[in-house]
């Protein structure tokens, strides 16, 4: 059985921002989203480049996927560092990045800042990344409740960007099925609408854009004061 993605994404200034630092990929293969840090131009900035690196392994064929990823991401991060030493206005650029890449019947996934990514299967909702984030310490430490963290004031303060410094991304690998249900999103979604209801959400909707673009929905009328950026994939099998 060969697999692909069935995937889209939508993105969404928000309520209040006047930019969007926002850059996603939806691919048959790949799936990435970077929501930059450090300001306009250089947010933006960041994320484009992060997306362009790794946008470029959708058409190869990959023995090791979680490799090619952490290459990827990389050379991003070379390409980060040397945009901030060439223009003092882009000094501190950096994004996250949350990507999944499909090589046969496995996923790889990267992950680095509070980008989430998630896994639908048989009707329950995994989440696949941890925030690096300073108030998820704190939930580590249980000095706040997960509760608490949802409304901290410093719920989208990182601890790690792609930033052009020493890099750990989170890595791991997964087992795909068809039928499963995958979305990766900027903390704009996953900070206003609660997991409960994005997995209600992904059941509900049958096709990628449509879940998509519900899910922006509902992160704008939560009040959405960040930019909103969902990607939607399902694994299906390329010859049914």
């Amino acid at each position: 059985m060969s697999l692909i993605l069935r995937a889209a994404c939508v993105s969404d200034l928000g309520l209040v921002r006047e930019n969007n630092e926002d850059t996603a990929y939806a691919g048959r293969r790949l799936l990435a989203v970077a929501d930059g840090v450090g300001g306009a131009p250089a947010g933006e900035l960041a994320s484009d480049i992060a997306i362009r690196a790794l946008s470029a392994l959708e058409e190869a064929e990959h023995d090791d996927p979680l490799d090619a990823l952490t290459v990827a991401l990389d050379s991003a991060n070379r390409s980060i560092r040397e945009a901030s030493q060439a223009d003092p206005e882009h000094a501190g650029l950096g994004t996250t990045v949350t990507a999944v890449l499909l090589a046969g019947d496995r996923l790889a996934l990267v992950h680095v800042g509070d980008s989430r990514g998630y896994l639908l299967r048989d009707g329950d909702l995994k989440q696949l990344t941890k925030d690096e984030t300073y108030v998820q310490a704190l939930v580590d430490q249980g000095v706040l409740t997960p509760e608490q963290a949802r409304v901290h004031p410093h719920r989208s303060l990182v601890t790690q960007a792609v930033q052009g410094r020493k890099l750990t991304p989170a890595r791991a690998t997964l087992a795909a099925q068809p039928a499963d249900r995958l979305l990766l999103c900027s903390d704009g979604l996953s900070d206003v609408v609660p997991d409960d209801v994005i997995a209600q959400t992904m059941q509900a909707y049958g096709e990628p854009q449509e879940c998509a673009s519900q899910l922006v929905k509902l992160a704008l009328q939560a009040g959405a004061r960040d930019n909103v950026t969902a990607v939607v994939a399902h694994v299906v099998d390329a010859d049914g």
